[in-house]
This record gives C-alpha cells, sequence and structure tokens, in this order.
C-alpha cells in the first residue's frame, strides 16, 4: 500500500509515523515545501520517495499522486484543504483524508462557521460582527457604541484563518481609559484589514466577537460523512511566552491528560462539547451537500454565557495538538482512514493509550512576527539525548540540505513529546532534557520554548479558572438563561443583542 502525505511540520511528522508503524507495512511518499529531516527518514526507510513542491497547488500534487500510483492522500495543514487539494485528488479517482474545499469554508471564514452555527442554532454561540473595511468597521462601531455594550468588550480577529495571528482581545470597562481603548481598537482593526490584504479569497476582512472568559481546549475528531468520533481533549498554548503573555502563535505546546479528559474539563462538558462538532459537521455537509471525509476539531472555551463554546473549527488536526493524540493513537491509523473512505467509522474500535502527554515547541528568536529573523540558521539536534532522557522528537519547520545540513524555516522548529502518569510528570520530562540543551543553533542565534506547558502551576491556574466558569454556567443553566444576553440602558430600556443579531442575519 502506497500513502502520500502533504504537508512538513510536525503534526505531519507525528502523521507520518503512525502511518509508518501500521500492521499493512505501507510505503510512505511525501510532499512538503522544505523538507522535513524525520518525515524523511521515514520516507527512505519505508521504499517511498520525497518531493518539494507548493502544497496549495492541487495540479503538482494530485499529478505527484498519478505518477507514485498512491492509494490513499492524507492531507496535514489547513491551506491545502482551501486550495482544493483533496478536491483535484479525488477528481483523479484517489482517495483523500482531508477536507473538500467547500467543507473547509468552515475554518477558512470565521465568519461563516459563526453564520453557520447561528443558521443552525448550535449551542456554543458567541455574538458577532463582519465588516470588509476598516472605514466600515469604525463607522459601524461608532454607531453602536451606546446601543451595543457587548461592542465594548470584544475579541477582534481577522475573518479568515490566517496562521494563528492577529487576534486580540480588548476589555473596556474603565471610563478612564475608554479613549485609549478606542484607538487601541481603531489601530489594530486597520492592522486586521492590512494582513488580510494578502489573502484574495475572502471578502470579509474584519471579525467582532463578543468577549468571553474561560480556558481554552480543542476537540479533534475523525469524520466519515456520517460518523464523528473523538479524540482525547487537548489543551493548546497559542501566546509566545510564559504566563500567556506576548504575541500569539500557531501553539508553542500543547497537553493531555490520561484518558479523554483534561484536568479541568468533565466528561459532560466534554460530551457537548463533541456534540457541538458533530451538529457543526451535519450543517457545513447540508449546505454544501459534500461528505466530510478527514480530520475536524473544534476549538473550544468553557464560558459562563454558553458553557462550552467553540471559539474555531479547524478542517485538519492541530499543530502542536496534532502531535499529542497521533503519539496515543493505538489503533491502526489506515484502517481508521480506510473505514472513513467507507464511512465505516463507526465500525471501528479507536483507541488511545491512557497516559498523559506533554508537547513543547522551540522556535528561533524573531517567530512569530518577525520570521525572516529566525530562518536559515544552522540547525544542530542531538536526537540521542532525547531518546535517553525517554522524549521524543518530531521535526517542524527545517529544511534538511542535499549535504545533511539543517537550517531553520523561520517557524516553530522542533517539537518535543514525553509520557507521564500526568500532563506533571511529562512537563518535568521535557525539562529534564533541555536542560542538557540537546538543540541548538550552530551560529548562535537563540531559541526560546516555554518552560510552563504542562507545569503544576498552570493546571492549577487553568483548574480555577474552569471552576469559577462553571459556578457561573451552572447558575445560569439552573434558571434558563444559559446562552441569553440582555442588556438595559438608560432612556432605551431592554436591548436583546440575540435578537438583533438573528435578525440581522436574517436581511
Amino acid at each position: 500500500m502506497k500513502i502520500m502525505g502533504v504537508g512538513g511540520g510536525a503534526r505531519e511528522h507525528a502523521l507520518a509515523e503512525a502511518i509508518a508503524r501500521s500492521t499493512y507495512s505501507p510505503k510512505v511518499y511525501w510532499v512538503s515545501e522544505l523538507r522535513n529531516p524525520g518525515i524523511y527518514r521515514i520516507v527512505k526507510k519505508t521504499g517511498g520517495e520525497y518531493a518539494l513542491a507548493k502544497t496549495t497547488d492541487p495540479i503538482r500534487v494530485a499529478e505527484l499522486a498519478e505518477r507514485w500510483g498512491i492509494d490513499i492522500v492524507v492531507v496535514g495543514p489547513e491551506e491545502p484543504n482551501f486550495h482544493g487539494i483533496p478536491d483535484e485528488v479525488e477528481r483523479r479517482g484517489i482517495p483523500c483524508i482531508g477536507a473538500k474545499q467547500k467543507l473547509s469554508i468552515i475554518e477558512m471564514s470565521k465568519a461563516e462557521m459563526r453564520r453557520l452555527q447561528w443558521r443552525f442554532n448550535i449551542p456554543g454561540k458567541l455574538l458577532f460582527k463582519t465588516y470588509r473595511s476598516y472605514e466600515e468597521a469604525i463607522r459601524d462601531l461608532e454607531k453602536h457604541a451606546e446601543t451595543l455594550t457587548w461592542l465594548q468588550n470584544v475579541a477582534l480577529k481577522p475573518a479568515r484563518q490566517a496562521g494563528g495571528k492577529g487576534v486580540k482581545v480588548v476589555e473596556d470597562v474603565q471610563a478612564y481609559l475608554r479613549k485609549e481603548k478606542r484607538q487601541f481598537k481603531e489601530r489594530h482593526i486597520r492592522w486586521i484589514e492590512q494582513y488580510m490584504s494578502k489573502y484574495g479569497d475572502i471578502e470579509e476582512r474584519i471579525l467582532i466577537e463578543e468577549k468571553v472568559w474561560g480556558p481554552e481546549y480543542t476537540l479533534q475528531c475523525f469524520v466519515d460523512g456520517k460518523t464523528v468520533v473523538g479524540m482525547p481533549l487537548v489543551q493548546d498554548n497559542k501566546h509566545a511566552y510564559e504566563y500567556d503573555i506576548g504575541p500569539e502563535t500557531g501553539g508553542m505546546g500543547s497537553y493531555t491528560g490520561k484518558g479523554y479528559l483534561l484536568p479541568f474539563i468533565t466528561k459532560e462538558e466534554y460530551d457537548r462539547s463533541l456534540e457541538i462538532v458533530k451538529a457543526m459537521v451535519n450543517a457545513i455537509q447540508k449546505v454544501t451537500g459534500e461528505r466530510y471525509h478527514g480530520f475536524i476539531a473544534g476549538q473550544m472555551m468553557l464560558t459562563e454565557v454558553e458553557g462550552p463554546t467553540l471559539i474555531e473549527m479547524y478542517s485538519r488536526l492541530g499543530d502542536p495538538e496534532g502531535v499529542n493524540v497521533m503519539a496515543m493513537l493505538k489503533t491502526d491509523i489506515i484502517e481508521i482512514f480506510e473505514a472513513i473512505i467507507d464511512e465505516r467509522l463507526s465500525k471501528v474500535k479507536i483507541e488511545f493509550s491512557d497516559v498523559a502527554t506533554v508537547v513543547k515547541a522551540m522556535a528561533p528568536k524573531g517567530y512569530p512576527d518577525f520570521r525572516d529573523l529566525a530562518k536559515n540558521h544552522p540547525v544542530y539536534v542531538d536526537e540521542k539525548v532525547i531518546e535517553e532522557a525517554g522524549c521524543k522528537l518530531y521535526w517542524g519547520s527545517v529544511h534538511l540540505n542535499e549535504d545533511g545540513s539543517m537550517k531553520s524555516g523561520g517557524s516553530r522548529m522542533i517539537e518535543i513529546l514525553a509520557f507521564g502518569d500526568s500532563p506533571q510528570e511529562a512537563s518535568v520530562k521535557i525539562e529534564e532534557c533541555l536542560k542538557k540543551k540537546p538543540v541548538r543553533l550552530l551560529d548562535g542565534w537563540q531559541l526560546f520554548y516555554r518552560t510552563d506547558i504542562g507545569s503544576e502551576e498552570m493546571i492549577r491556574k487553568r483548574t480555577e479558572i474552569a471552576e469559577r466558569v462553571r459556578r457561573l454556567y451552572k447558575y445560569r443553566e439552573e434558571r434558563g438563561i444559559l446562552g441569553k444576553r440582555v442588556d438595559w440602558l438608560p432612556k432605551v430600556g431592554r436591548i436583546d443583542p440575540v435578537k438583533n443579531l438573528l435578525e440581522e442575519l436574517k436581511r
């Protein structure tokens, strides 16, 4: 059997590893824009081939699949889905594990995702507004400043999936800072518009959502068009530096608890989250008329307003969250792929190891905002030291040259995973490993990573926040007001922002 993967990050390395350990003994083929050292080794070991190509070029990727006689194509990142790689591959009669272009709009357009959720009345909703320009957004904010109070405390986002960049949360509650907060909103909305100008596949540029608070978590799933099977929950940590400060990244690390739950999420909350993801799959299939074959994920938050709340959807595995679950997967992944293709996923018993995991990403200084500074540094990794420390290495944004030397690609360079009886134990194992400095850049350029991911302190803080949120949303649920919002304004009276949004969507 020949399996071809698309994409060159640590998530794809974890996918390639899972494929290679299949009892089917497949030949592994791969396409990426940088030659990932870990994937390249797997490809050579299994007798496959590796090609460097633009992973958003459907014709080129499909031609390679045809030339190699591939049986199944597996897509890792989101952009190949957005550009129709699964569509072109399947048009040529090759099954693909990946969301087709129309289906992937559930991730590509955060605005379409939110409209879909409101249209089908799927729980875990947020109030939102979208705009095509800076001027349109500013006019509307000024117009509704006094009548829609939720627009004062907001999350400002690019309306398109933009690699985890550009999200800013503004809490505008201090009257003496209102002018400064308004100026900040205006500056960031302008930045979003400029940043979005490089994307020509979506008209809406700016998304404004109501601000909510609570711990985030990711629920990743396998989908076959009829059945959605949830995986263990993972918490991703987006901010670049310790204690959740610094710019947002694609993810500096992640962890799981033992079993399917995180230390701060209950079984009931897991089940509610899974129902939300299932409902979103059903909705996007109904709207597009396409069958969803592949991975999907809900980026969730436990909030006081809705309980389990949908923040974003992914039309693929997360990175680094995908590394956690692929390392835990016990079921043969090719059996899962074949079941997805044949739409008989409900017949397969999917199992994961009963172990906690932690992943910590290392990146060159300059990432995420100044990636050119993080590129082209000579990379050295002592894999033996990492292995002897009981950890696993997954290669990310690194290019393996023909002569065996390696250069950094400008993003998260490597991800290191450890197993443990608890996330705290796994986190300590990685820390002990990294004290031996097995990873460095030979020109002296600095690397950074987060020491706090999976730590005792982090999990305690997440648990305390979850308990506070849970008391609040349960209180609302007991009184039948979960998900309801009401404003009361002087001289205006009662305002129902949910009703206003629904009327606006109908128009």
